[in-house]
């Protein structure tokens, strides 16, 4: 008796356990539901300010790029340092790098650190010439990156 009231005890505490890891619905999840895709037209700027996310946001609208990035992540010097050495990043010897793009999950990392307002349109346009041509190759994505900065500069230009 006493072995049949812990069991029953036991598997009552259990399914109180799994009803605090529900949404409070009965219904059971069906196969064939997955995760949202994302949209083709939108992403997401994380760790960013305000202020630099409504200059990416900027930007990248008047660049007008061919594939948009899913992601772009503000980071602190030491984490834009890791991930660099996570994704195998080559930077050229005399060179240095305030973003760069990891091309199989459509992410732009920027130093936050580091990158320089000023100058933030001229290397975004780099990072999304490689998301555009689905290239690692710097000369690939130069050549996307061309047109992209006529484009920034044409704003420029209209408003004068």
């Amino acid at each position: 008796m006493k072995l049949a009231a812990g069991t029953v005890l036991f598997f009552l505490g259990f399914a109180q356990f799994s009803w605090g890891q529900t949404n409070g619905s009965a219904h059971l999840v069906s196969g064939d539901s997955s995760a949202p895709t994302p949209s083709p037209n939108s992403y997401v700027v994380f760790g960013a300010s305000p202020q630099q996310e409504a200059l990416v946001r900027a930007q990248i609208q008047i660049i007008q790029p061919a594939v948009l990035p899913l992601r772009v992540f503000f980071v602190p010097h030491w984490k834009y340092v890791d991930n660099t050495r996570i994704f195998h990043l080559h930077v050229p010897t005399g060179y240095t790098s305030a973003m760069f793009t990891h091309l199989p999950s459509r992410t732009v990392f920027i130093d936050a650190d580091r990158y320089i307002e000023e100058s933030l349109g001229y290397w975004l346009a780099h990072e999304l010439g490689h998301l555009a041509t689905s290239s690692p190759r710097e000369d690939d994505a130069e050549k996307a990156a061309h047109e992209y900065r006529k484009r920034l500069k044409q704003p420029r230009i209209e408003a004068r």
